[in-house]
């Protein structure tokens, strides 16, 4: 069994059962659009695109008491246990490590074309209808409050303050969702998210239309 083949199972086993949004069908799903925005980018690695969209929810940190290092080093030890070519297992880890959203006050580390290539996969699997369902299927599984007019969003400076966060589920579009499009980093992806940040914008105002009776 080749590399991505044998990733693609080990990930799968891995997220079985998963319900907080980041399961097989979230890497799955990201998976095939790296490979969809991987044909448009020329000179990106499909190899590693393909390896680092499996990869890249291995081990996130918020699942692992914030460890920002713990997603890299797992998944370079699941390559090499394959024997991975070292550059490959490097650059796979690089991505890993620099991929995930971390506040809005934190600009993304980007060291790589294949690095721009699944990270607006994996931010593209966060806006729009899809988007949606995650957000609150991710607050409902952190027991956050799914609204509260009360609590203002926070643009958060740091990745402390980010990590530490127990905003509601709606304040999450606006301290995160909404802000993805200015972020990405291929043409294909900027305008795919432009669609996908309208109709979560249009399903806000439905919410709050909804939520102060008005609808």
């Amino acid at each position: 069994m080749g590399l991505i083949d044998a990733t693609a199972e080990h990930v799968r086993a891995a997220c079985a059962g998963e319900s907080s949004g980041h399961d097989w069908w979230h890497i799955q799903r990201v998976w095939n659009t790296a490979r969809m925005l991987c044909a448009g980018e020329p000179g990106a690695d499909p190899t590693v695109v393909e390896l680092a969209a499996l990869l890249h929810d291995i081990a996130d940190a918020k699942f692992h008491d914030g460890d920002e290092t713990i997603g890299a080093r797992t998944a370079a030890a699941w390559l090499r246990s394959l024997g991975a070519p070292e550059d490959v297992v490097a650059r796979v880890a690089d991505i890993v490590a620099n991929v995930s959203y971390k506040g809005a006050g934190i600009a993304d580390k980007v060291t790589s074309l294949e690095q721009r290539v699944v990270q607006d996969a994996d931010r593209l699997d966060a806006i729009g209808a899809i988007g949606i369902g995650r957000a609150f299927a991710y607050g409902g599984w952190d027991n956050r409050v799914m609204h509260d007019p009360d609590e203002p969003p926070v643009l958060h400076e740091t990745i402390e303050a980010y990590r530490a966060a127990r905003g509601t589920t709606v304040n999450h579009f606006h301290e995160k969702l909404l802000l993805l499009g200015e972020r990405m980093l291929t043409d294909t992806g900027r305008r795919i998210a432009q669609e996908r940040i309208a109709y979560m914008e249009a399903f806000l105002e439905r919410f709050h239309a909804e939520w102060d009776g008005r609808a």
